[in-house]
């Protein structure tokens, strides 16, 4: 009888693990890990983390939240973001690599209102820019545009990949003109700045991300 029983639990807990959302593990958020970050350890994109699990603004999550892996098995390790890592991965927009291909400032002028790091128990992944509504966003490097459409707490984003690992985002746009699969010049208009998303004002959030 015992056994028996244990097997029918052992059907009942697989068939619930079937069945009522997205299959996969559970991730419990330590200190330093950005949904990016933990994207990246489990090859899911932090946009689809953040339309699964509900999440409103996907560059601010805190520790100990709980975020569902789709057809995940396992915890895997995350590159967790410290102060001295982030100045390694990710520099700031003014002392960006140098070179032929180096990244331009993606507005004209524009104050530097939020800056990159650590806020209290979340993090924040980029630096937001306050602009006037529709100032024109360009492309801080040439690259192809990976994501182009709404998402919760971004509002109008965009995501574009320049290779060696490198990506940038901008978000709470006006309006994006480009379309995921574009080929883009560095200095292209691809948006406007706006107050889409979860925001305070007029800015452009934006990150340079580093794999």
């Amino acid at each position: 009888m015992r056994a028996g029983g244990l097997a029918v639990v052992a059907v009942m807990t697989v068939a619930a693990g079937c069945g009522g959302g997205p299959a996969g593990l559970r991730h419990r958020v330590e200190r330093g890990e950005t949904l990016y970050r933990i994207g990246k350890a489990y090859g899911v994109s932090d946009a689809e983390l953040a339309r699964l699990n509900g999440i409103r603004d996907p560059g601010r999550i805190e520790v100990g939240q709980v975020i569902v892996i789709p057809n995940a098995t396992r915890r895997l390790p995350v590159q967790v973001i410290t102060p001295e890592r982030a100045r390694a991965d990710q520099p700031a927009p003014r002392e960006l690599p140098a070179g032929a291909e180096a990244f331009v400032w993606p507005v004209q002028g524009g104050v530097v209102s939020s800056d990159f790091g650590p806020r209290g128990a979340t993090h924040h992944d980029g630096i937001d820019i306050s602009c006037p509504v529709g100032t024109p966003v360009r492309a801080a490097r040439a690259g192809r545009v990976l994501y182009s459409d709404g998402l919760r707490g971004y509002g109008n984003l965009i995501i574009m990949e320049h290779g060696d690992g490198y990506a940038t985002v901008y978000a709470h746009n006006q309006a994006n003109r480009v379309r995921a699969g574009d080929q883009v010049h560095q200095g292209d208009v691809i948006a406007s700045v706006g107050e889409s998303g979860k925001t305070s004002g007029a800015n452009l959030h934006f990150e340079v991300r580093k794999d």
